[in-house]
């Protein structure tokens, strides 16, 4: 089970649903505390702003990232739940939730995960740099980019309400 929110309601979330693995999307300036019951081993930083573009200033999505987030999902045992979060819990957190799903169904079901996350979250805005990275690393030639495509922007607001994505096929 993944749940996905945003950095003020990290704590509660990982409270709530046992979470003992987290990823957090934020920038270097960031204050970041992890939460109780979450063993260092188990948390990932990845340190990058929420852009599609470089901009002076700020951390550009990378294929290192990326990769370190798929090497990261690929050992987590899956006893129990992922939390994955950035600032808002709209764009980066859930880019990565669907990378998550992706990488864990490589059978290829990327419309069916795009349309499971819009339906967990009316806000879900994913990452395409994000989501471009992990398709080109897992082989998915274009589906992963055209299936976020597919399910459109979000309903936007400064901070989404947690939710939780189920990991397809699983």
């Amino acid at each position: 089970m993944i749940h996905v929110c945003s950095l003020p309601r990290l704590s509660d979330t990982v409270s709530q649903t046992g979470a003992r693995h987290v990823v957090s999307l934020l920038g270097n300036e960031d204050n970041l505390v992890i939460p109780p019951g979450v063993p260092r081993a188990n948390h990932l930083w990845l340190k990058l702003h929420d852009i599609a573009e470089p901009r002076d200033g700020y951390v550009h999505p990378a294929r290192a990232h990326i990769e370190e987030l798929i090497g990261f999902v690929k050992r987590w045992d899956r006893e129990s739940p992922l939390v994955i979060h950035c600032f808002a819990g709209v764009s980066r957190s859930t880019a990565a939730a669907f990378v998550t799903v992706c990488t864990l169904n490589p059978e290829g079901k990327e419309a069916a995960i795009a349309q499971a996350l819009r339906r967990a979250s009316p806000t879900a805005t994913p990452n395409v740099r994000i989501v471009a990275l992990a398709d080109d690393i897992l082989g998915r030639n274009g589906r992963m980019v055209e299936a976020v495509t597919a399910i459109g922007q979000g309903v936007v607001l400064t901070e989404a309400a947690p939710f939780r994505l189920e990991l397809v096929g699983h």
